[in-house]
């Protein structure tokens, strides 16, 4: 089987280089090859899943190939010793695990496997009780707000898009993906419709201050700007200051930030999602529900809503300064 050649990649369906197939893979036949490109591009619908799991089972395979074991060789005893010698963290070493078990059963079902090898190992305990996010406190997201003067079109867009990511509490991609139709009037107030990971859609009131900064970054970006499948936030034609037609990316909302917590004195170390920290924490300081604050920010568990809530820390730090020593 070895001089068989597997088909052409499908540029329309997977990122160029995702369809070379690792030796032992390509050895194992057509069955082998039609699993692969099963599992990587018809059922892992999400980009960033797709290209995790990928390079997951690519590393494995990558330590397996000096070995000369064939697919159908592989055991539980060999997946466990790639884990033991696995240098990532545990939940890298567990995502790992997740893609290899999931791969695995695809190619028992394609009868290219006896058994899923993976199914049997254990993988690592784990268990988080706050997120790793830094927050940006309220004093701290006020500064940063009223040292972006509303003078430029540049200025208008970027205090219109931070103000969004502290009083949605919007995932930064969301707010990437908005368009001009996705924010509607229903005739008492602005509603913004966010289009969430998962295939996920929300509604989310826009408060009257946002409003305004919308507004006013709407106006002057002009009519152009205003048709139903213009991005909201648009990027910046290089050092022009002249919008274009392209939507600003998460990567570029990020670099934004960055630029203008340099400039307002704020912690360089906050990012976008430091803002859903906030979001959380304050309303649930403020004793709002769990469950509302959990559907303002569309998480589908309240375990993950609590994992933004930094109140703890308040507590830890009253608790050490009291300490006499």
């Amino acid at each position: 089987m070895s001089d068989l050649v597997p088909p052409a990649p499908r540029s329309h369906l997977t990122a160029p280089g995702e369809m070379v197939l690792p030796a032992c893979v390509t050895e194992a036949g057509p069955n082998a090859w039609f699993a692969w490109e099963e599992f990587f591009c018809g059922m892992l619908a999400n980009p960033h899943t797709r290209r995790a799991y990928t390079r997951a089972a690519r590393d494995f395979f990558a330590w397996l190939a000096p070995t000369g074991t064939q697919l159908p060789d592989i055991t539980p005893g060999l997946v466990g010793r790639y884990f033991h010698q696995h240098p990532g963290s545990i939940p890298s070493r567990k995502l790992a695990l997740a893609a290899l078990r999931a791969l695995f059963d695809v190619l028992v079902q394609r009868h290219v496997m006896l058994l899923n090898p993976a199914a049997s190992v254990r993988g690592e305990k784990y268990r988080v009780v706050e997120g790793k996010t830094p927050e940006i406190t309220v004093p701290q997201a006020r500064s940063l707000l009223a040292s972006i003067e509303p003078d430029t079109l540049i200025g208008k867009r970027d205090k219109a898009l931070i103000a969004m990511l502290a009083y949605t509490g919007a995932r930064v991609g969301a707010v990437a993906r908005l368009r001009v139709r996705d924010l509607q009037d229903d005739g008492t107030q602005w509603l913004l419709r966010f289009r969430e990971k998962g295939g996920q859609e929300r509604e989310i009131p826009v408060r009257y201050d946002l409003q305004e900064l919308l507004l006013q970054f709407r106006r002057a970006a002009g009519p152009v700007h205003a048709t139903k499948d213009a991005p909201v936030f648009p990027s910046v034609a290089g050092r022009t200051g002249q919008l274009t037609h392209k939507p600003l990316s998460g990567n570029d909302i990020y670099r934004m930030l960055k630029r203008r917590l340099c400039a307002a004195g704020v912690p360089n170390r906050l990012c976008p999602h430091s803002f859903r920290v906030a979001t959380v924490t304050d309303l649930l300081d403020q004793k709002v529900p769990l469950e509302d604050v959990q559907y303002l920010v569309g998480h589908a568990d309240p375990r993950t809503t609590r994992l933004y809530d930094r109140r703890q820390q308040k507590v830890s730090r009253n608790i050490v300064e009291r300490i006499t020593i």
